[in-house]
């Protein structure tokens, strides 16, 4: 996770299992990977949770300022959100 256009973060299961999760930025789309140890291979998330799109909505929201990612890349993401879950709420 050495690139600018990858964002990681840990989030922990309902079953209290620890997940290591990064979502990469590459030809206008994100896609989102998870891993629950160091050394296992990443697995593609193929129907990122609510919850994981908010957190890299928080992250982009935070990387704005210090001129890391354009100001339009926050209002694509919740374009995206509110395509897979209509009912989803933003701060």
């Amino acid at each position: 996770m050495a690139n600018k256009s990858e964002i990681g973060w840990k989030r922990t299961t309902a079953d209290g299992e620890t997940l290591q999760i990064f979502a990469r930025h590459r030809g206008g789309s994100w896609y989102f990977f998870c891993r629950s140890h160091r050394y296992e291979q990443w697995q593609k998330i193929e129907k990122p949770t609510l919850e994981d799109w908010l957190l890299l909505l928080d992250s982009i929201r935070r990387r704005i300022p210090r001129k890391l990612f354009q100001p339009q890349e926050e209002m694509k993401i919740k374009q995206t959100i509110l395509q897979q879950y209509p009912d989803a709420k933003f701060d």
